[in-house]
């Protein structure tokens, strides 16, 4: 069997999980994307998206995997205390993450978060082996033939993406950060350059991020226009706007992508359940799981 490289999506929302009736088609998770690079596992940021995808690992034990968080706002880390894998002895996750503004570890805030009174077990009960790695900004994370790159973002408190390469493939996770008003960010456009798939922020629209009275100026995230600008400026491939508003609905949504594809063709809106495909030999397709669906995309580099 040929290898590829798979990413998918269990998570997709920001700030706060918003399950219901107007965010179905969507999801209603917070943020979770795997990445199945050959036979390695990664996974990027622990939202209530990671249950989910905890309750799928369930089905292939033992597994191992690499974990790398944005940052540690609770919408990025509320799913790890139910993250079944995790409790489980002969199972194995190697978590990564950079010192908050405070200096505390990812280990001290994952294990902080787990402590009473916020919930009922601590880390430690946790079975599964887990080794926890403070990362630099800029430090490059190296798992057999596969290159982690980072940098740093423009977020409150701190954030940072993150660029996955594998045999020419790239995929580039970038969200929880605010753009500038008068030049492209270069942190976020040496991580989106060239990537054949740009996961990026686009929390607003540029109407609700200018609101008057209701300014969302300086909250740390950006807006689907401004993901453009960056899919454009990088050459990308795949733009696929996520960190989704809670208050936008499934046809709030609809009508984002529509005018998206009108600006850049190859742009679509995460979506729980949402696989893409590439290859090395360049072939690449989407498959939405819910609606059974496959559509060719990710053209070929020239």
């Amino acid at each position: 069997m040929q290898e590829k490289l798979t990413v998918r999506f269990w998570g997709v929302r920001g700030s706060i999980a918003c399950p219901g009736l107007h965010t179905v088609r969507y999801g209603g998770n917070t943020p979770c994307v795997e990445v199945q690079a050959g036979h390695q596992k990664f996974i990027f940021d622990g939202g209530t998206g990671l249950r989910v995808l905890g309750q799928e690992m369930l089905k292939h034990l033992p597994v191992e995997a690499h974990i790398f968080f944005s940052h540690t706002h609770w919408d990025h880390i509320q799913g790890f205390p139910f993250f079944s894998p995790a409790f489980m002895p002969g199972n194995r996750f190697h978590i990564y993450g950079t010192r908050g503004s405070d200096g505390k570890t990812i280990e001290k805030r994952l294990t902080d978060q787990m402590l009473h009174p916020n919930f009922p077990v601590p880390l430690q009960i946790m079975g599964g082996s887990l080794d926890f790695y403070d990362l630099e900004a800029g430090q490059i994370v190296e798992v057999e033939d596969i290159t982690i790159r980072n940098a740093i973002l423009n977020h409150p408190g701190g954030s940072i993406g993150y660029r996955l390469e594998w045999q020419g493939l790239t995929v580039s996770y970038i969200t929880d950060t605010e753009h500038f008003p008068d030049a492209l960010d270069p942190n976020v456009l040496a991580l989106a350059d060239q990537a054949h798939v740009l996961i990026y922020d686009a929390t607003y629209t540029d109407a609700e991020y200018h609101e008057a009275g209701n300014s969302k100026v300086g909250w740390g995230h950006s807006t689907w226009q401004e993901a453009i600008k960056i899919a454009k400026a990088a050459k990308v491939d795949q733009l696929v706007l996520f960190h989704h508003d809670p208050l936008h609905n499934d046809v709030f949504l609809d009508d984002i992508g529509r005018k998206a594809g009108h600006q850049f063709t190859n742009s679509i809106i995460a979506q729980e359940g949402l696989s893409i495909t590439l290859t090395p030999n360049g072939q690449s397709s989407l498959q939405y799981a819910e609606l059974g669906r496959a559509i060719s995309s990710v053209p070929d580099r020239a």
